[in-house]
């Protein structure tokens, strides 16, 4: 087991030099229509937020201008996630981070957490059978 602990916590904030280090490279950035309004680590960082808090879109909490009003919507942040992630950019990110950490020897493969989730299992599937935890056909999968 990991003695240390600095390298485990899940990222909720990235600082503009963070982002251009770890993050930007795997972006694909668009070349038609209008420049976007925020810089690419801002709508990052609100991705980030959502995805650490687990909240609607529309309840992102997003800062104000000075005159009092959102300083972008919601739908924007939506918007450049579904780009990004159509795109493959948040994969190429993950598996350069993984690559990053292994070549440092940061990466303890010792602990790997499992996801245990109920999916219903689709007409003629494998395993077919009575969940008696969820009223619903399927099977208990663990997923890596």
């Amino acid at each position: 087991m990991s003695q240390t602990t600095h390298f485990q916590k899940i990222p909720t904030h990235l600082t503009q030099k963070e982002f251009e280090k770890f993050v930007f490279p795997h972006l694909c950035n668009g070349s038609r229509g209008a420049a976007p309004k925020l810089l690419a680590f801002q709508y990052f960082n609100y991705i980030l937020k959502l995805l650490n808090m687990g909240c609607q879109w529309k309840a992102l909490p997003i800062e104000k201008t000075a005159e009092g009003h959102p300083e972008i919507h919601y739908s924007n942040v939506y918007r450049m996630f579904r780009r990004w992630e159509r795109q493959g950019c948040f994969t190429e990110a993950f598996l350069a981070s993984v690559l990053e950490l292994h070549q440092q020897n940061l990466l303890d493969t010792s602990i790997i957490h499992g996801d245990g989730s109920t999916t219903a299992a689709k007409k003629g599937g494998d395993n077919i059978g009575f969940n008696g935890h969820k009223k619903i056909k399927g099977d208990k999968v663990v997923a890596f």
